[in-house]
Parts: C-alpha cells; sequence; structure tokens
C-alpha cells in the first residue's frame, strides 16, 4: 500500500493521535473596569492534537478537525505561566475560522478565552493563519475583562514543525 497508506491506517485503525506545539504572542487591553487600558503582554504556549486521527479526519464525526488543548498563558496585569486547558477547532469549511478556547483558574476565580483566526482562505493564510483575535472573559458571570491580538511568529515555524510528534 506504500508508506503513506501504511501512515494512514496506523493513525485510523489503532486509534493513534498526534500533537504540537505552538506559541502565539502579543498583547491585550483591560476592560476599563479590571485595569488600565494601555497594552500588556500576553503569550500562551498550547500543546494540541486529536487523542485519535481518526476521529479528527472523520467529517461524519463528532470529533472532526477538532482538538484538545493545553499548556501555560501569561497575561501581563493577570498571571504568570498559567496552566490552562481546552481545545483547539480547525472550522476551515463551516466558518472560515480556527478557535482557541481554553480556561484557566488565578487566585481561586475561573476564566474563560475565546480567541479566532478569522476568515481564512487559501490566497490570505499568511495572514489569517497568524493573527487571532481573543476575548478574555470572568467564566462565572461572563464579564469580559480583556481584549487581546496574538500572532504566529514566522520566526517559530520551525520549532513549531519539529513538535510534530504521536500521542
Amino acid at each position: 500500500m506504500g508508506r503513506l497508506g501504511d501512515l494512514v491506517s496506523m493513525l485510523t485503525e489503532r486509534r493513534v493521535g498526534f500533537q504540537m506545539d505552538e506559541v502565539m504572542t502579543g498583547t491585550h487591553r483591560f476592560e476599563p473596569e479590571f485595569g488600565p487600558s494601555d497594552e500588556k503582554f500576553m503569550e500562551f504556549r498550547a500543546a494540541w492534537g486529536p487523542k485519535h486521527a481518526s476521529e479528527f479526519f472523520n467529517p461524519l464525526g463528532g470529533k472532526f478537525m477538532y482538538n484538545d488543548l493545553n499548556g501555560y498563558v501569561d497575561i501581563e496585569g493577570l498571571c504568570q505561566n498559567t496552566p490552562m486547558n481546552g481545545s483547539l477547532e480547525l472550522n476551515y469549511f463551516t466558518e472560515a475560522k480556527i478557535r482557541y478556547t481554553f480556561e484557566f483558574e488565578v487566585d481561586g476565580k475561573e476564566y474563560l478565552y475565546v480567541g479566532e483566526k478569522r476568515d481564512i482562505r487559501p490566497w490570505n493564510l499568511h495572514r489569517t493563519h497568524t493573527t487571532c483575535y481573543g476575548v478574555l472573559s470572568e467564566k462565572l458571570s461572563g464579564r469580559v475583562v480583556s481584549r487581546s491580538i496574538t500572532y504566529f511568529r514566522f520566526k517559530t515555524a520551525p520549532k513549531f514543525m519539529l513538535s510534530f510528534r504521536f500521542a
């Protein structure tokens, strides 16, 4: 069947998944009631990938193009190197978006981050695959804490590609 066929077989029949490490770096601004409005540093470092590639590549399944995500987040003025968990959804075909959703806790308070890479089209991948617009909110109340723009830096691409591993 060939090497590619063998790889596909291994991924789908043996319920093997994969992971990659991604870093998104940029800035955020607190909403007025949560802090000063000047730009502050933000970064999240995430390992993401599906637990089962067969589910990930199956358009009829409930986890098509869905990835588990975990890692650490730094939000200047709020937290540093704080563990987070969530998901990464590659909604290329339904919404033309990539959506990062994760939760974390600081001093007993739970937060929810939702970031999106928007308007993904074949001709603009250099921009849409690198820019993520995010909203951080209090998980329980839903109140918006800050808004952010983070970027996948091209200089990190080799490290990102080399981070691919079977899980």
